[in-house]
């Protein structure tokens, strides 16, 4: 399954142009950017909150509702203090586009990893713990595990183990190296 989309936007018109397109790809959209759901993961449910963000909490909901696996077109100006706090956060959790023709659900020939997810992956596909491997990237455990959940969902894998071995079938073209 592709990821879900995420947008930050500066007018109406272009966050319209962006809901009619992913509704026609299968996305159920609902005005903004509170999730009642039960459910902490609702990426199965193809659900993309959309709406105008003025201040920092409403920020924050939309930055909670894409960690949650839900779609996001966020109206923002982007030169604002929330619109930069809404784009640096949003993009710490995936791709953020702020081109409304721009279709980030579409799959792409690169990974959508972070450089600190690869290296990450590379050490545990060396053989390193995730402990170890935090500890060599100079990071906390918990930071790590949160790094590979987001590989994980990236990837559209469940576990770990996983994650390791998309990541090496992708980085090794050639399976007998």
């Amino acid at each position: 399954m592709s990821q879900a989309p995420r947008y930050l936007l500066a007018t109406a018109g272009e966050a319209a142009t962006v809901l009619r397109r992913l509704t026609r790809d299968g996305w159920r959209t609902r005005e903004g950017f509170a999730l009642p759901e039960s459910t902490w993961d609702v990426t199965e449910q193809r659900l993309l909150l959309y709406g105008r963000v003025p201040d920092m909490d409403t920020a924050a909901l939309a930055v909670l509702a894409a960690a949650r696996g839900a779609g996001v077109v966020a109206i923002c100006d982007v030169d604002s203090d929330t619109g930069r706090a809404l784009l640096a956060d949003l993009a710490r959790i995936g791709p953020v586009s702020r081109d409304p023709g721009e279709d980030v659900t579409a799959p792409s020939d690169d990974l959508p990893l972070t450089d600190e997810q690869r290296a990450l992956l590379d050490r545990l596909a060396a053989g390193e713990s995730i402990v170890a491997a935090a500890e060599a990237e100079f990071l906390s455990l918990r930071t790590a595990n949160r790094r590979i959940a987001q590989a994980r969902a990236a990837l559209g894998v469940r576990t770990t183990r996983e994650a390791v071995l998309a990541y090496l079938r992708h980085t090794r073209r050639d399976p007998k190296q």
